[in-house]
């Protein structure tokens, strides 16, 4: 028979594997009587645990939520786990960072050994992409966006989207207002999936740019996603270039088969003749679209729309100005 102090953590582990455990149960599995069981059970609470009792023909317990957070067990994989979540929680959520450093601290210093070892031989280096600007998430704001997707409840908050970080943010729009729907992460960044009540549509918005208000309005009944589940609706808004904002078309001076090397599946390639092929993609913005036509090792035309030729023009004109004379510099000697 298990000494009580080891009997309270068989308990609580116990307890804490599943939602409710007839009391006979819980009895059988310690090897103890069902009174030593009831005793234990109020040794837990005098510990601070919410042990409940619960009503039915066997009679049982439940461990409840409390109003502070009781000391937990782990087994070894639930422990691991929890360390790795700990040292990459950090690299996306701002506000965080010296919680998440005590925590991973505290639960290093009560691992056995065997269990320290695996954790400190995974050192997790965040390195960021030049080319992708990564935004700083606040947690609260996290925090209150779960919140109104598991309540269902109306989303009001402002936005800086791509106009508003254009026009500077003197400019005062009213809130948008969403059904939140999903919380979900790609490529580095946070995304709320919501329908748009304002414009009756569904949209992904960047929680980096989020300002959350309240209240949150109503409750709403959830709409159904136009795709089987949240992950092929992700990929679709991120992946197929009919949903970009900006299309257009350019000839490039290379066969099909060469660009298509070059483009892996992001546009669409068209042969047009010898060593000359018509290249339709999309991109977030014109000039962001025209620059990309000139990445490549080729000459080329932008074909239209004309707003495409617009941003070539005016990016042509940017990079005349940015290898022309150094402004102050004299003639060197």
């Amino acid at each position: 028979m298990l000494e009580t102090s080891a009997r309270l953590l068989a308990l609580l582990s116990l307890l804490q594997a599943r939602r409710d455990w007839p009391g006979r149960t819980l009895a059988d599995r310690l090897e103890v009587s069902a009174r030593t069981v009831r005793r234990d059970v109020d040794r837990l609470r005098d510990l601070g645990y919410p042990v409940q009792a619960t009503r039915g023909p066997d009679g049982g317990y439940r461990l409840d939520a409390g109003s502070e957070l009781p000391p937990l067990l782990f087994d070894d994989d639930q422990a691991v786990a929890v360390a790795v979540a700990l040292q990459t929680a950090t690299m996306s959520v701002q506000g965080v960072e010296e919680a998440a450093l005590r925590a991973l601290a505290t639960v290093r210093q009560v691992m056995p050994a065997r269990l320290r070892h695996r954790v400190d031989a995974l050192r997790v280096t965040r390195v960021v992409k030049s080319s992708w600007r990564e935004g700083d998430i606040d947690a609260e704001h996290l925090l209150t966006i779960g919140t109104a997707v598991r309540a269902r409840e109306v989303l009001r908050f402002d936005y800086a989207g791509r106009r508003e970080l254009v026009e500077g943010a003197g400019v005062q729009r009213p809130p948008r207002r969403a059904e939140p729907h999903h919380l979900v992460t790609w490529g580095g960044r946070w995304y709320l999936i919501g329908w748009d009540l304002d414009r009756a549509d569904w949209r992904t918005y960047r929680v980096d740019r989020m300002t959350p208000r309240t209240p949150n309005g109503p409750r709403f009944a959830p709409r159904e996603l136009p795709a089987a589940d949240v992950a092929e609706f992700v990929a679709e808004r991120f992946e197929r270039q009919d949903l970009l904002p900006c299309k257009g078309t350019a000839i490039l001076h290379v066969n099909a088969a060469a660009a298509n090397e070059w483009i892996r599946g992001q546009g669409l390639v068209e042969d047009a003749g010898p060593d000359r092929c018509r290249v339709t993609a999309g991109s977030w913005s014109w000039t962001g679209l025209a620059a990309w036509f000139g990445m490549f090792d080729a000459e080329f035309e932008l074909v239209g729309p004309p707003e495409l030729r617009a941003a070539g023009t005016a990016l042509a004109a940017r990079f005349q100005k940015a290898t022309g004379p150094i402004p102050g510099s004299g003639p060197s000697r």
